[in-house]
């Protein structure tokens, strides 16, 4: 046996110390993973080619003394003794391919080695046990670690994955593009014009809108059935549909990839992907949203992801970027060039058949919504996925049914050599590292963990083993029960406020079709999808106008634009029924009542033929009822002052006009706001609207007949 007094080739070999490293006391107390072995101990190195024995340094050392002999050729050589001293005579690339050729075989006698050889010869005692495969898994020399590839079918999954990315985020732009009516209302009544596609499809597959319409109504909505397909496919696969479909959620992959800080790589991205405990916000704010539904009210859909991508997109991303194209393309119509000018036309043309709507769109308050999107997408700079680990409720709903799912992942812990490369590349924070515990309930399903990692140590399969796995959601107790105790005291907060039952506010004016206010604030989940298809730009997002819980409902704005005599497709994309699907017979009262949203008021202290003397009927001209709601009372010799001074500046002599004042018969107006739209009196309409008189409320009456008040005693 050699000692370490002089070294071979400047290669010695401490069998003493050896021994004490193999057999150090404090290995007993090494914590096992108990979810790999089922035993309490050291967990076998079942990573290793080579396994040790219980003497491993008795076993080596002759070994080693035979691998001397046969380099040296004579027993008499200084090998015998500690070392021999190098030979200058003796060839330098010898020398080093002996020295290399005596570390990979001590490598291999102890298990021991680079990770790429270790994964080479494990793949060799793997293929040479029994019933093992015969086929030795390949090595890839651009992967790191062992550059074990990645299973084929994991890669072409996640080529998949990409493509279903894009494929639905696509689908739902197209959606959204094609949510808007770009054609003309024809007179009759038996006319029937309605949506080609179902645009509102990404929101009828929503499961957390169908469990908030549930809690609420206590009934499901027919169009909501498809949630319980997402929610099959929740069971079977997990969160699939936050890594492979959801539009919003793709959008904030893409601003993860396209802006990360400079200070958001390497440590600091590895960090930023582990499991943080902010990421249970989301399960805090679904129970505080359920809760509020139990109350009576769908306010959660403020953050749905599905809603918060209609909303934003199509009342602020869609508007700006018509804006700025059409200022765009008009400067390039002043161009001196009939190509330059031909191609604008051209394209603006395109663009007003296909993407924008037929006129330039404005919103209500708008900038609030377009300013929270910026600030979110911008979270994904310093928290890849901002929204969908922190925020989400979708998310967290979906969360909470993935911990059934059939499709997850397996963990073989002991090949793991921490190279974090499933981290840096992990889409949920779910911990896909080895030596902790898989967290099902945030995974994507994007599987880069397992394409990324080069020591074979993640598998995604049916069935798996779920020792190693968390399955239920990570949340604490008490502030769980304090998020659901919030959406009590929310849901109470806000109703005892005047703005629904005591001093409801005169301009919430809902769409045609509407259901009484309660019963709308039920249904409404702030989708946006009734603001974009209305033709005329009369639907807005409410801010406070219908207090804190009618935050980003819809309300109409008469003076942006009047709602279509003959038009019903605010109630044909609503996905809750909140508004109704009703007919164009029955808004118009053909053979019955017609649907009211509200009623005209005149200002006659700003009326131009009441407190001015100026001819002016454009009100009655526009009004669409038959027969008109707005009528005239003709005056003679109405006095009005003449327009010039009289001789030597004395004033305006008195003269008579004839004109027409208007007058609305309130049992005929439906309160459209045509009449205040096309009002010629700019700042403040002479001519406005209020909600009372609405079809839907049985309180919010104008005429006495068929109340309390018209009742014989």
């Amino acid at each position: 046996m050699r000692t370490q007094e002089t070294p071979h080739a400047q290669v010695g070999l401490d069998v003493h110390r050896l021994d004490a490293e193999l057999h150090h006391p404090g290995h007993a107390e090494v914590e096992p993973i108990p979810w790999k072995t089922g035993r309490v101990g050291v967990v076998d190195p079942i990573d290793r080619a080579t396994l040790l024995t219980v003497n491993p340094v008795a076993e080596i050392a002759p070994k080693i003394e035979e691998t001397a002999k046969k380099d040296c050729g004579s027993d008499a050589c200084a090998c015998k003794t500690t070392s021999v001293k190098a030979t200058p005579a003796r060839d330098a690339g010898k020398m080093r391919s002996a020295s290399a050729a005596r570390f990979s075989q001590l490598g291999e006698l102890l298990g021991i080695g680079n990770p790429r050889d270790e994964g080479a010869s494990a793949s060799a005692v793997a293929s040479a046990l029994p019933g093992a495969p015969s086929k030795p898994k390949k090595i890839d020399p651009k992967l790191s670690g062992s550059g074990i590839p990645a299973r084929k079918s994991i890669r072409a999954l996640m080529w998949l994955r990409r493509f279903s990315q894009v494929f639905f985020f696509a689908l739902f732009m197209y959606f959204l593009f094609q949510t808007g009516f770009r054609g003309s209302f024809a007179a009759k009544a038996d006319t029937v014009i309605r949506m080609p596609l179902p645009v509102e499809g990404f929101l009828l597959a929503d499961p957390f809108v169908a469990a908030m319409t549930l809690l609420s109504t206590h009934t499901v909505y027919r169009g909501l059935l498809w949630s319980v397909g997402l929610l099959a496919l929740t069971l079977v696969f997990g969160r699939v549909f936050c890594g492979w479909i959801c539009p919003f959620g793709t959008l904030h992959h893409f601003f993860a990839w396209l802006m990360p800080s400079r200070y958001g790589r390497g440590g600091s991205r590895v960090e930023a992907n582990k499991t943080h405990a902010y990421q249970r916000v989301k399960y805090y704010l679904m129970y505080a949203f359920l809760v509020a539904s139990v109350f009576g009210s769908a306010i959660g859909g403020m953050f749905d992801p599905i809603c918060i991508a209609v909303r934003s997109i199509g009342l602020g991303v869609i508007p700006a970027a018509q804006y700025f194209s059409g200022r765009t393309l008009g400067l390039a119509q002043n161009v001196g060039s009939r190509v330059v000018q031909s191609s604008a036309d051209g394209t603006q043309d395109f663009l007003a058949k296909t993407v924008w709507q037929n006129k330039q769109f404005y919103f209500h308050q708008t900038w609030f919504i377009l300013f929270l999107l910026a600030a979110v997408l911008f979270m994904n700079r310093f928290i890849p996925r901002f929204w969908c680990r922190v925020l989400c409720p979708l998310g967290a709903f979906l969360g909470v049914f993935s911990r059934f799912a059939l499709f997850g992942m397996e963990k073989d812990h002991a090949k793991c050599t921490d190279c974090n490369l499933c981290l840096v590349n992990c889409q949920g924070a779910d911990s896909p590292q080895g030596g902790v515990k898989w967290r099902q309930d945030e995974c994507h399903m994007c599987l880069n963990c397992e394409n990324a990692c080069p020591e074979d140590v993640i598998k995604f399969r049916f069935l798996p083993n779920r020792l190693s796995a968390i399955t239920k959601p990570d949340t604490d107790r008490r502030t769980a029960l304090a998020a659901v105790g919030a959406g009590a005291v929310f849901m109470s907060g806000s109703r005892i406020a005047d703005a629904l039952d005591v001093n409801y506010h005169p301009k919430v004016i809902r769409p045609p079709g509407s259901v009484e206010e309660r019963a709308f604030l039920e249904r409404c989940i702030r989708c946006a999808e009734c603001m974009k298809v209305c033709p005329n730009n009369a639907l807005h997002p409410a801010f406070f106008e219908a207090g804190v819980e009618g935050l980003w409902t819809p309300i109409l704005i008469a003076r942006v634009g009047y709602c279509e005599h003959s038009c019903v497709l605010c109630g044909q994309v609503c996905p809750t029924g909140a508004i109704q699907k009703i007919t164009e017979k029955e808004k118009q009262g053909i053979g019955i009542p017609p649907i009211k949203i509200g009623t005209a008021f005149y200002d006659i202290g700003r009326c131009l033929p009441w407190s001015m003397g100026t001819p002016c009927i454009v009100c009655e001209e526009f009004c669409p009822t038959s027969p008109k709601a707005i009528w005239v009372e003709e005056v003679d010799h109405a006095p009005m002052r003449d327009a010039n001074f009289g001789p030597d500046g004395s004033a305006p002599p008195m003269k008579t006009v004839k004109l027409q004042r208007p007058h609305v018969d309130p049992t005929l107006c439906i309160g459209c706001g045509a009449c205040e739209k096309v009002c010629p009196v700019q700042d403040q309409p002479a001519v406005y609207i209020t909600s009372v008189g609405e079809t839907r409320s049985k309180v919010n009456v104008i005429t006495l007949e068929g109340t309390n008040y018209n009742q014989k005693t």
